[in-house]
């Protein structure tokens, strides 16, 4: 199994209704600048060890570094909701800072969903934000006045499905079940990572089936469309300087299928103020399980 070479530290704090679970790694330091790394959909905080394990010393030692688990995903709470909501993201992230480093200013990364989260986020907290890091956080496909009917009732279907344990996750007899799922899902993550990832990303239960440590519920379609016009709003409000990160393989063209592309996508990045793309290649979507080392390399380049 893969061995951690920083072990992390955790703690619980009350955050709007939710018992949230906090990684924390660095040394904190009174003047030092908190890095704070916010993961994606269906995934934990754990996920970032393979990236704090690859970065220098000195870096590590600058200042505190954090990772959560967003509400619903790891050791989290589940709140009592049958669906999630993009803006209740942004509320958690931002009790969390109040909590951690109230008046300070952070260096901020999100990864995919997270990704999403941390670009409005930053455009709604524009002061609380040193530098930005978005890793393939490519927002979503945009959307037309006429499709709101048939997704409010995708919205209710998807609900009473959940009603009816529809959307429960599937378990796994044990451990190496999850690992090898992880390994379907990324064809570059090697065994042992998937192995040390697979005892984060899921838990035995009572009945000694595995199962992974997020709700059902974030399966459920958001009810309200996605509008590209507020975003780029969001965007332009962004006064951080920004590092868009990207893998060599499209993860979009895989995705959406022409319907929304990185040519977009970078349209999009034209309305953020100050922003550099930067790709890593030999690389998918999870870039930080796939290239750790390259990845932390443009990081401490970039938050230097």
């Amino acid at each position: 199994m893969y061995q951690v070479s920083r072990e992390s530290t955790s703690t619980l704090v009350s955050l709007r209704g939710c018992r949230y679970h906090v990684r924390h790694w660095g040394k904190p330091s009174g003047t030092a600048t908190p890095l704070v790394l916010a993961h994606g959909w269906m995934d934990v905080a754990a996920s970032y060890q393979f990236m704090i394990d690859a970065l220098s010393d000195a870096f590590v030692q600058q200042r505190p570094i954090i990772a959560f688990d967003w509400r619903g995903y790891g050791l989290t709470e589940s709140p009592a909701t049958d669906s999630y909501w993009l803006p209740d993201y942004l509320g958690d992230l931002d009790a969390l800072l109040d909590h951690f480093y109230p008046g300070q200013t952070i260096d901020l990364v999100g990864h995919s969903m997270g990704g999403n989260v941390v670009m409005m986020y930053a455009g709604a907290r524009p002061e609380r934000i040193r530098r930005l890091v978005n890793l393939e956080g490519f927002g979503m496909t945009p959307t037309r006045p006429a499709q709101a009917p048939g997704r409010m009732a995708q919205w209710l279907d998807e609900l009473k499905a959940q009603r009816e344990g529809k959307n429960d996750l599937k378990p796994y007899a044990e451990a190496a079940g999850v690992a090898a799922r992880l390994m379907k899902t990324n064809r570059r993550l090697p065994q042992d990572k998937a192995d040390w990832l697979a005892q984060h990303w899921a838990r035995p239960g009572a009945d000694g089936q595995w199962r992974i440590l997020g709700d059902g519920a974030h399966k459920v379609v958001n009810p309200y469309l996605y509008r590209v016009e507020e975003a780029l709003e969001m965007y332009k409000r962004i006064s951080a300087p920004v590092l868009a990160v990207e893998a060599s393989d499209d993860s979009l063209g895989q995705w959406w299928k022409g319907t929304y592309t990185l040519a977009d996508y970078h349209e999009r990045l034209k309305s953020v103020p100050q922003v550099r793309v930067q790709v890593i290649q030999d690389a998918g979507h999870m870039l930080h399980h796939d290239q750790p080392q390259a990845l932390a390399e443009m990081l401490e380049a970039f938050l230097a």
